[in-house]
């Protein structure tokens, strides 16, 4: 599949919502969960401090390239933090969570950030496993922004489902 990685215009907002409502069921159906947060709404993510990556395919028909994965990257107390990468589970195994993560890599450079972080399962493999491969390593929360993370994290359930891990990769 043939992709082009953009910054998100205010119009793919509502796509980011719907690709990680289908993504989270991967998550749903490997751990039988019957109560899982809520996708973060077109409008939420819009105004997050950051920037946000898309992904479109030149492959698929249609009028416009489909929009077929995110990277959702927050800016907060001057770090750089992979709040989510989701792509649509049809289109998965295709080298696009890899282009998007690159891309993010290079955004967060481009903009002055030492590193970028991130929260995933450490054993389901396209999470700790995945990001690994893409040079990214187990760390413990080392900012104030970090150590709120896991907190909040448990407040969602998200523990339930197996060890949660911070990940760092220079940049």
């Amino acid at each position: 599949m043939s992709c082009t990685v953009r910054l998100a215009s205010a119009s793919d907002f509502a796509a980011t919502e719907e690709i990680e409502r289908d993504a989270d069921r991967l998550f749903i159906d490997r751990f039988h969960a019957s109560d899982w947060p809520p996708e973060t709404s077109a409008e939420a993510r819009a105004a997050a401090p950051g920037f946000t990556l898309v992904a479109e395919s030149s492959d698929l028909t249609g009028e416009s390239p489909p929009i077929v994965g995110f990277a959702h990257v927050l800016e907060i107390e001057g770090q750089a933090h992979l709040e989510q990468l989701s792509v649509r589970p049809d289109c998965g195994r295709r080298g696009i969570g890899g282009l998007l993560l690159d891309a993010a890599v290079a955004e967060a450079a481009s903009r002055g950030h030492r590193a970028l972080t991130l929260r995933t399962y450490a054993d389901v493999p396209w999470n700790g496993p995945f990001y690994a491969k893409h040079g990214f390593i187990e760390a413990e929360p080392a900012s104030d922004f970090e150590r709120r993370l896991p907190p909040i994290e448990a407040a969602l359930g998200l523990d339930a489902y197996g060890r949660r891990i911070q990940m760092t990769r220079r940049l």
